[in-house]
């Protein structure tokens, strides 16, 4: 039996620890603790060091999953985490004033990774807030040279997030 490892990361209040617990086949372990800075405006809570959840493929294979803290100030786990990773999912959401610049603070602190590993690119709460729509993020990718994969996704439903999980396994694999 071999093991993967795959990392979710985003914006603080994206929904990475939603998305680990729509898939994993326990209660995700979790780190969060009280948001005491400006995000406490629109959460309570916030990931201090990481979200684990794991999920057995039919082969056996289990995949863990890893979700980081969203706030820079804990980023040192970014590097922690990514280590003896074989892939990331970016989460983005649409509602936010600036979808597109959040996206380049995780395409740039996660650079050697994607370009060593491979990534996916989530969006949320496009249903509700259209623009940028998926031609938008697929043009901003171009722009850095980047050609990743970006999916519509409600981080709630588990259909959505095992599409973004098989569509990261497909990246990373050889050609």
């Amino acid at each position: 039996m071999s093991e993967l490892k795959f990392i979710f990361t985003g914006p603080p209040g994206v929904g990475k620890s939603t998305a680990i617990a729509a898939v994993s086949e326990f209660a995700p372990v979790v780190t969060d603790v009280l948001a005491t800075d400006e995000l406490s405006d629109i959460k309570a809570q916030t990931t201090a060091a990481l979200d684990f959840g794991e999920i057995t493929l039919d082969d056996g294979e289990k995949v863990r999953l890893y979700g980081t803290p969203g706030q820079r100030r804990f980023s040192f786990m970014w590097e922690i985490l990514i280590e003896g990773g074989l892939g990331l999912v970016i989460l983005v959401d649409n509602s936010r004033p600036d979808p597109l610049a959040d996206l380049d603070i995780y395409l740039e602190n996660f650079s050697g990774f994607i370009r060593d590993t491979g990534a996916v690119i989530g969006v949320t709460r496009m249903e509700s807030h259209p623009q940028p729509d998926l031609d938008d993020f697929a043009a901003h990718l171009e722009r850095h040279g980047l050609a990743l994969p970006v999916l519509e996704v409600d981080i709630r439903r588990r259909e959505d997030v095992v599409q973004l999980l098989d569509v990261l396994m497909m990246t990373c694999e050889p050609a």
